[in-house]
């Protein structure tokens, strides 16, 4: 198991810790974008490869894996 410990920042580090705070949020925001994103261009890569019979047999899984990409960005 961790353990998770509570460093206590300085006073006059404050704001390179609340700069630095701010950027992992960012970060982790335009993550999930670009997840969402890219689950919903496989997803309609998918759809439209799986036009064709032979093409169903790639674009489904495509579509479901563009699906739950897109699902994971969400939640």
């Amino acid at each position: 198991m961790t353990t998770q410990t509570k460093h206590h920042i300085p006073w006059y580090l404050w704001p390179f810790a609340a700069i630095w705070k701010l950027l992992a949020v960012i970060v982790e925001l335009t993550g999930r974008l670009v997840a969402m994103v890219l689950g919903i261009v496989l997803m309609i890569v998918g759809v439209i490869v799986s036009l064709t019979v032979i093409g169903a047999i790639v674009g489904l899984p495509l579509a479901i894996v563009g699906l739950l990409l897109f699902l994971k960005g969400i939640f």
